[in-house]
């Protein structure tokens, strides 16, 4: 039997592990671990100040808070900005010995996102304006985020990091935040930085992303994304997303969040994840990671959804290839 670390590789790489790799609740497992600088520049606190100077406030059971008051209201203030030294050697203490105590597991380096840190920073109206009104100073601020991540990639190097995961969701429920050209002239070239500088520290490139984003998965395969971390899925259509996409990169997917998970009967959720291995997946050669959301309370998830959930890919991992 493969390691956990081997079965990762192997299913992003289209090379038959020997079951499904998966991350699950810990009386399931999980085949991966994670680390990220700390304090990480791209904290999202429930409530407080964060190192940029943004104030977080708790939206309740949710693990996740929303910023009430933005650090950067106006580009006159550009220079006055906080940013956070990447270059903190405190920052980086806990990655000391980080590759030995995963063992055999995946090590998945978290990175910083350059379009939610943004509109962290400036507001989301504030970013959209800034398309059209002051790209050149917004380009600026990406930038300084980009080369944190440069920065970051180095650390994960040293660190013996299997992958880099940067979190931005770019979707709404029907589509994408921005228009796509907007997206390609001003962000699509600096992931592409990102994701060749992982490539080149010999780590595979993860994308968190939610909402309707079938616009721009194209484009993010073609430079250089290897497994997109996805929640939703109902909005874009398994079908879809198998038909386009599987096969041409690693679906890293719960059962989706808003939709079955929270509303389906037991039996509906273990079809779904049925139907997710037979679109998504290009089996037994990869392409597809079940997990679960680390936040069910604050998604409504019950606990018996998540146990048939995480119980039937387990069982659809055993009837594929006998683990």
């Amino acid at each position: 039997m493969l390691p956990s670390r081997e079965v990762v590789i192997r299913t992003i790489k289209f090379q038959t592990p020997d079951r499904l790799a998966y991350d699950f609740p810990p009386e399931y497992g999980s085949d991966f671990v994670t680390c990220g600088a700390n304090p990480s520049p791209d904290a999202r606190p429930p409530d407080g100040i964060d190192e940029w100077g943004a104030v977080w406030k708790s939206k309740g059971k949710t693990l996740l808070g929303e910023v009430k008051e933005f650090p950067l209201k106006s580009w006159e203030d550009f220079d006055k900005l906080k940013i956070p030294d990447i270059h903190d050697i405190n920052r980086w203490k806990n990655l000391e010995g980080i590759r030995e105590k995963a063992g055999d597991k995946f090590l998945l380096a978290s990175g910083i996102s350059i379009y939610e840190r943004v509109h962290f920073i400036r507001g989301l109206e504030n970013t959209w304006l800034d398309i059209y009104d002051a790209p050149e100073k917004l380009e600026s601020l990406i930038d300084i985020l980009v080369e944190m991540n440069l920065i970051a990639i180095e650390k994960y190097k040293v660190s013996g990091a299997d992958g880099f995961i940067i979190a931005d969701d770019w979707g709404l429920q029907n589509k994408l935040m921005i228009s796509p050209s907007a997206w390609r002239k001003i962000w699509e070239p600096r992931y592409a930085r990102i994701f060749e500088a992982a490539h080149n520290a010999g780590m595979f490139t993860f994308l968190h992303s939610c909402g309707y984003i079938v616009d721009i998965l194209d484009d993010l395969i073609e430079i250089g994304l290897d497994v997109i971390h996805m929640d939703q899925q109902e909005n874009m259509g398994l079908e879809l997303l198998g038909r386009r996409f599987g096969g041409r990169m690693t679906f890293f997917s719960p059962v989706d969040i808003q939709n079955t998970m929270v509303y389906g009967t037991l039996d509906e959720i273990r079809s779904y994840c049925r139907n997710m291995v037979r679109t998504l997946a290009r089996l037994p050669n990869g392409g597809f990671i079940p997990r679960w959301y680390t936040d069910p309370e604050g998604a409504g998830h019950r606990q018996e959804a998540i146990e048939a959930m995480c119980e039937e890919f387990l069982k659809i991992s055993k009837e594929i290839y006998g683990f």
